[in-house]
């Protein structure tokens, strides 16, 4: 068996993968810029989301905030409506918070020192090193997924990826290959060889300029590398979603302080319970009266740990609604301008369908 040592496969690959670079990358949005700012941000939202979609929340995204001090200025709510539908709520959040911290701590102007990047909301290991690497041009290693797929395969390596210390022992191996004047350009040509050639099933090996060096096609395994040890099945989670409309408005919810979507504004919903109805849940959950219970059918949301089953109601007050800090009264016509995650936008959406309810699988955040 085989693991992360030598690097010499790595090593063979630079020359080669910067050619293929020069002639094969994909015109990108953020590749015409080397502002630390913008890079920060694609970064961030390349984060578990495809490039495709990406490119158009990147422009949405920097027209309303073109600076890191407008982002800074803005409202928590400002932000999460423009991000809203991209997912991974927190991390526009942090964005946000860290975007703050800059202008307080260093008056706006983006750090270049990689430590002082890793210490910002939301920037770890990997987005430091991407920062560092393509706005700055210094030899700090990226690895994240598609890394470190090309450099076990280069290198044969059956090391489980989802170990931290095989993420640790794949940077050891790109640090010092970085080539000196060309690091932003060498980080997006260990990123796009992974993106287009390296894929995780069946690779194209046939168009990979570094196919001489790779182990894992010398030794025919490049279908089972690399290792990774496999996820959990997500958790289910049967709900009941109540809405409730009067008047033009639509009853909300701000999930202030919500572990999975906090600060961002949904209908409300309980967790299904022994046998006790969804009006009793609600009640219960809520402090409200409801009445003219009728079922509108149901809906699937997908997350990365869990699964919403969310059977959906319409519902009326039968009391006033008492004073919350947590449940509003919404004018429909101005949802837009609320954070509205995925998982409720689509029920919203079927309330204005010419095909009304029906099944919906949803896998997106």
């Amino acid at each position: 068996m085989e693991n992360l040592q030598t690097g010499e496969g790595a090593k063979a690959s630079v020359g080669p993968l910067l050619e293929w670079y020069r002639k094969n990358q994909r015109d990108l949005p953020w590749r015409h810029t080397t502002d630390p700012y913008k890079i920060w941000i694609s970064e961030i939202m390349l984060q578990q989301t495809r490039v495709d979609t990406v490119i158009q929340y990147y422009r949405r995204f920097l027209e309303r905030f073109g600076t890191l001090r407008e982002l800074a200025g803005a409202s928590a709510q400002d932000v999460l409506a423009v991000w809203k539908g991209l997912g991974y709520y927190s991390r526009a959040l942090n964005l946000q918070k860290a975007a703050q911290q800059v202008v307080e701590r260093y008056d706006g102007v983006f750090p270049r020192d990689y430590e002082v990047l890793r210490q910002l909301p939301g920037i770890g290991d990997y987005t430091a090193g991407a920062i560092a690497s393509i706005a700055f041009n210094q030899p700090y290693p990226a690895v994240d997924g598609n890394v470190l797929r090309v450099i076990c395969r280069l290198e044969g390596s059956e090391d489980d990826i989802s170990q931290s210390r095989t993420k640790k022992r794949v940077a050891d191996i790109v640090c010092p290959i970085i080539p000196k004047d060309h690091a932003g350009e060498f980080t997006q040509a260990m990123m796009e060889l992974g993106a287009l050639v390296c894929i995780p099933l069946a690779p194209l090996c046939g168009h990979c300029p570094v196919q001489s060096f790779c182990a894992a096609y010398r030794t025919g395994r490049q279908n089972e590398l690399p290792v990774k040890k496999k996820k959990e099945a997500p958790r289910i989670v049967p709900c009941w979603v109540a809405v409730l409309r009067e008047n033009g408005k639509i009853f909300l919810e701000f999930r202030k302080n919500d572990r999975l979507l906090g600060q961002l504004w949904g209908l409300p919903i309980v967790e299904k319970k022994d046998s006790r109805s969804p009006a009793q849940l609600l009640e219960e959950k809520y402090g409200l009266r409801l009445k003219n219970a009728r079922k509108l059918g149901s809906a699937s949301h997908v997350f990365s740990h869990q699964i919403w089953k969310m059977d959906v109601f319409t519902f009326a007050l039968a009391e006033p609604m008492p004073h919350s800090d947590v449940l509003h009264w919404v004018e429909e016509e101005e949802l837009e301008r609320y954070a509205v995650p995925t998982a409720f936008q689509r029920v919203l959406k079927l309330l204005h369908s010419d095909n009304g309810w029906e099944q919906l699988e949803i896998s997106l955040e």
